[in-house]
């Protein structure tokens, strides 16, 4: 392998707390090796547009505390073509870039792994969504916050539901994975969780409507659940059980946004590092991962193919401890 010089640092897809951390940790793990360090503005999208610039020490302080990126982010369907991947390369080419890390989900990964079969540039990803779906890893980074940003808020909902004998559909992002609505409904003590990887759970929603006692509820629905959005159920189940005073609360963009959590400006740290670590290694077309508290290595084929699973033994807590 070429030797490397010269690196690139972007981030890719939906934005989640700590990327920035993660752009700082890669600066200066970067610099430390005496390397060039560049960041390509809006993603892939700013790779296929030229948007290059060098990054020094000073410019990442003061930004591991900074929720979004600085960076900025953007999706790219021009990337999916292999026009649009030779402009990139003709791009990273052009500032004579040797290896690129990308900090973004499965599937800046998968156009991550499509880049190094076609060219001879070397790819590093670190994972970088709130959803915390991607296989190979315990933890990505922005999960953390996200989930206490929904844990605060429907504590703050409950406070209400209560006062009022009401019971809340709440919507938390999640449109493939139940991770973050399955953990906020054990901090938060739901009543019920729904989520995309249990499906046909309308006769329990069903069930559990029609003979509860409680007078307030919290039912946390992942946006991706088959039985629909907070605001299709609360349509459907309200004017049946019109004595719970239903309510929706869909959470949005705030899951995103927001200071990350100390767990996150530590995980970002930890993976920025290894990521150039590993650059230095040789290594490419892998991800960053972190397992059982230490980092690891994970092909770039496994985490795209594969599929984490949500774990039986968090919905049996959730099931004992939602009764």
């Amino acid at each position: 392998m070429k030797k490397i010089e010269k690196i690139a640092v972007l981030t890719s897809g939906g934005d989640s707390p700590g990327m920035n951390g993660a752009i700082r940790a890669v600066v200066r793990t970067g610099l430390n090796y005496n390397l060039e360090v560049f960041g390509i503005k809006r993603g892939y999208q700013g790779m296929i547009e030229g948007d290059f610039f060098p990054l020094k020490s000073e410019s990442v302080r003061d930004i591991i505390q900074r929720g979004g990126t600085i960076l900025r982010t953007a999706r790219s369907e021009e990337f999916k073509t292999p026009e649009g991947r030779k402009k990139a390369y003709e791009n990273l080419k052009k500032f004579k870039i040797d290896a690129v890390i990308i900090i973004g989900g499965d599937g800046s990964f998968k156009g991550a792994g499509i880049f190094s079969q076609e060219f001879d540039i070397p790819f590093v990803g670190v994972p970088g969504t709130i959803d915390n779906d991607m296989f190979g890893t315990d933890y990505t980074i922005g999960f953390d916050t996200a989930l206490n940003t929904v844990t605060e808020a429907i504590d703050r909902i409950k406070d209400t539901a209560h006062s009022h004998d009401r019971t809340f559909f709440i919507e938390v992002m999640g449109r493939d994975a139940g991770f973050i609505a399955l953990k906020a409904g054990i901090a938060t003590g739901a009543e019920m969780v729904l989520i995309p990887e249990i499906p046909g759970q309308e006769e329990k929603l069903e069930a559990f409507l029609s003979h509860t006692k409680k007078t307030s509820n919290i039912i946390i629905v992942a946006e991706g659940n088959n039985l629909g959005g907070a605001a299709e159920l609360a349509k459907n189940f309200g004017k049946k059980y019109k004595e719970h005073g239903v309510r929706v609360n869909v959470l949005g963009h705030i899951q995103r946004g927001g200071s990350p959590t100390a767990f996150d400006r530590y995980l970002a740290s930890r993976m920025g590092v290894e990521a150039v670590d590993a650059l230095m290694d040789n290594q490419r077309s892998i991800m960053i991962g972190y397992t059982n508290h230490e980092v690891v290595h994970i092909p770039f084929n496994k985490t795209i193919k594969g599929k984490r699973d949500i774990g039986k033994e968090l919905l049996r807590v959730n099931e004992i401890l939602s009764k």
